[in-house]
């Protein structure tokens, strides 16, 4: 079927993600739209071909690129804070599909409501606590891609903040060791209401950008993603002061998806379905 010169295909056509990212509009597409009661449902042909476009174009994003990813870290990976104890995860995952990537989760964890709700979040432990934990999962699952938020407890705790930088090298190096090939999504700390403990993230966060552009720089798979900018969870969306509500989970969510994007740009992912398996 044309209209305006466009193509109009009905809803069976599509793709399962899709049909459901177009569902809206199936339904509303075989409304009456010339009686009055349905004049709520009426909307604009070419809207709809808008919508069909932009879709198509972002399920091509990802199409044909599967992997398993490791959210990494401590309470914020898990989710503390968010009202589903998911976190990012939960509105990462689904961006993710939007983009058309076939995303597993994985860790030695399982929390939060959503079906893949796999993951390595271990709240109130500090870096080298969390790679002990990493040590002992991560040689099993082996990884396409690790998105690491670690070090809050650390400054928090205020342990040993010069040697940071260190402890956070170690443990991107076992992972690179236990996953060889694997591509690290390394994030800086979000923001903290705790005036000291702000201070640390602050300090902090400085030795992960050098070590990020020293990895880099030696060649390693690591894209940098800054959640402590004016895009990300801000003062005012803390639950407690400390872990993000939903409004900054869904904010950290949209910046670990640019860092998908800007690993998929530089070739760091797996090219088809099933590689690296």
């Amino acid at each position: 079927m044309y209209v305006n010169g466009y193509t109009m295909r009905p809803p069976n056509a599509f793709s399962i993600p899709q049909r459901a990212a177009l569902k809206p509009y199936t339904r509303i597409m075989g409304c009456q739209t010339s009686s009055a009661k349905n004049t709520r449902y009426q909307f604009s042909q070419q809207s709809y071909i808008s919508s069909v476009m932009q879709n198509d174009k972002r399920l091509q994003v990802g199409r044909g690129v599967s992997f398993r990813l490791m959210p990494l870290g401590g309470s914020v990976t898990q989710g503390v804070g968010s009202s589903t104890g998911a976190g990012y995860r939960r509105p990462l995952l689904k961006l993710l599909q939007d983009h058309g990537f076939g995303v597993q989760m994985v860790g030695s964890r399982k929390t939060g409501s959503m079906l893949n709700s796999h993951h390595e979040g271990w709240p109130g432990l500090r870096i080298d606590e969390i790679d002990k934990k990493a040590r002992i999962s991560t040689s099993q699952l082996v990884p396409h891609v690790f998105a690491v938020n670690a070090g809050s407890n650390d400054c928090l705790q205020s342990f040993k903040l010069d040697e940071a930088r260190t402890r956070l090298g170690d443990l991107l190096e076992y992972l690179w060791h236990a996953s060889p090939d694997s591509t690290i999504l390394l994030s800086s700390l979000i923001v903290s209401a705790d005036k000291q403990a702000n201070s640390n993230v602050m300090y902090v966060n400085d030795q992960f950008r050098t070590l990020a552009k020293q990895k880099a720089n030696e060649q390693k798979k690591i894209v940098f993603v800054d959640m402590n900018c004016d895009a990300g969870p801000q003062i005012g969306c803390l639950d407690d002061g400390i872990h993000p509500d939903n409004e900054g989970y869904e904010k950290m969510a949209k910046l670990w998806m640019n860092g998908v994007l800007e690993a998929m740009k530089k070739g760091f992912l797996p090219k088809s379905v099933g590689e690296g398996e």
